[in-house]
């Protein structure tokens, strides 16, 4: 396991200054994406992704993730909405193409949300139907699809997930923030450390998304080790943000990054 940086925790940096950070940190790779100052552009992604990928050679960092959202904010084009997958399959291939053209090993996306006239298992029902196709359409790329189960998705409890990835075989950006802010305890979220294929790292606690290094309740060392054990072997993406979403606006994200880097290199020097 290699750790990484979201290119969107600096989010008045440039992409290089952010690339620039992460390096002078020793982390030395960077999660994209189409946030902020250092995002991507969507549209040369779609239209050219050949391209957009070669405006990546010159970072001088480690690409392992690229986090791609289909429509506008969380709710457009979401794969549980009916109606978007012609589209949605077409900018895949496109994504998928860039991101192999860039050496991106994983590309993340979100699982869907609870549309209107929706139920929970309704919503599930038909992002199963597009995350299949996505799969079938991934056999043909070397990057790794994966989705986010996430805080306002249908996918927010460990057994909703366990049932997507039985039902698709999709891989897991897997964020334990995100189920410790909804109450779950860390242990009750291990079981779908098998199916990580990428991971996303910031301190968080019931009610709270993100909070300090200090005042959060997962414990990083007993993650780590269950991530090695099963069989995890991917990048580790620092991610403490500053934004309006879930009110993630009050930690120091230099010194957030810091302390996560740190845990995770005095870990790692103790492992056998």
């Amino acid at each position: 396991m290699k750790l990484s940086l979201t290119s969107w925790s600096l989010p008045s940096c440039t992409l290089q200054e952010a690339a620039d950070i992460s390096r002078a940190l020793g982390i030395g790779a960077l999660d994209v994406s189409l946030f902020y100052r250092s995002g991507l552009d969507k549209a040369r992604i779609l239209n050219a992704p050949e391209e957009a990928a070669r405006d990546l050679a010159g970072l001088g960092v480690d690409l392992p993730n690229y986090y791609h959202l289909f429509g506008d904010g969380l709710d457009g084009r979401n794969l549980a909405l009916p109606g978007t997958l012609d589209d949605n399959l077409r900018d895949l291939e496109a994504v998928l193409t860039f991101a192999d053209a860039a050496g991106i090993a994983t590309v993340f996306i979100l699982p869907g949300m609870v549309n209107p006239g929706q139920s929970r298992a309704q919503a599930a029902d038909q992002s199963k139907r597009s995350l299949s196709a996505f799969m079938r359409l991934s056999e043909r790329f070397e990057a790794k699809l994966c989705i986010e189960p996430h805080v306002h998705s249908f996918a927010e409890s460990p057994a909703i997930v366990q049932d997507l990835v039985d039902a698709t075989g999709i891989g897991l950006a897997l964020d334990y923030s995100h189920f410790a802010c909804l109450g779950y305890r860390q242990e009750e979220v291990d079981p779908l450390a098998p199916h990580a294929v990428h991971v996303h790292l910031r301190q968080a606690k019931m009610g709270a998304l993100q909070t300090k290094f200090a005042h959060g309740t997962l414990n990083f060392p007993a993650m780590f080790a269950t991530l090695r054990d099963a069989g995890y072997g991917g990048a580790l993406s620092i991610e403490p943000v500053h934004q309006d979403y879930m009110n993630t606006l009050f930690e120091d994200v230099l010194t957030e990054i810091i302390a996560l880097r740190d845990c995770f290199n005095d870990w790692k020097g103790g492992a056998a």
